[in-house]
């Protein structure tokens, strides 16, 4: 698919979810970076399929602004600072396998349940290794002692 393509159809996903100016800043960031990348030599129809389906880039911006408002993280962000974190993530998207992870906390819920997560985790894994022990604590049991016994009795001769 083309460049205009792509931001045709990103916009169109957006319209309904998100502010007119929203919508403008999103497909001006996704176009200048189409732009840059076409500038390198790659093929618009390249960088459109590392992309991926302008639906699905849409569906996570706006569960993303959904989020971000549900929690409250109202965020100020100058325009230049908002272009250097894109171009730095462009960055590492260069620099790796095309995927760029993030993970943040926007609430104290959330750092709450993961603690709790944690936590689960660890009483789950104290439980499966004490479950362990039990069983095999009848077996071991006498198998350690025989072998203690012989070895003393072992150096006695």
């Amino acid at each position: 698919m083309t460049g205009s393509e792509f931001i045709e159809k990103l916009k169109k996903a957006l319209e309904n979810d998100l502010s007119e100016a929203q919508v403008r800043e999103q497909t001006a960031f996704y176009s200048s970076y189409i732009r840059e990348e076409v500038r390198k030599g790659r093929s618009e129809e390249e960088v459109t399929g590392e992309l991926g389906d302008p639906w699905a880039i849409a569906r996570n911006i706006i569960s993303g602004m959904e989020l971000q408002n549900e929690s409250g993280g109202y965020q100020y962000e100058t325009e230049q600072s908002r272009q250097r974190s894109r171009y730095q993530d462009r960055d590492l998207k260069e620099q790796g396998n095309g995927h760029i992870h993030t993970f943040g906390f926007k609430g104290w819920w959330q750092l709450i349940l993961l603690l709790l997560g944690i936590i689960g985790i660890l009483v789950l894994v104290v439980a499966v290794i004490g479950g362990i022990f039990s069983l095999l604590a009848p077996v071991l049991v006498p198998v350690i002692l025989i072998v203690i016994i012989l070895r003393f009795f072992g150096r006695r001769q």
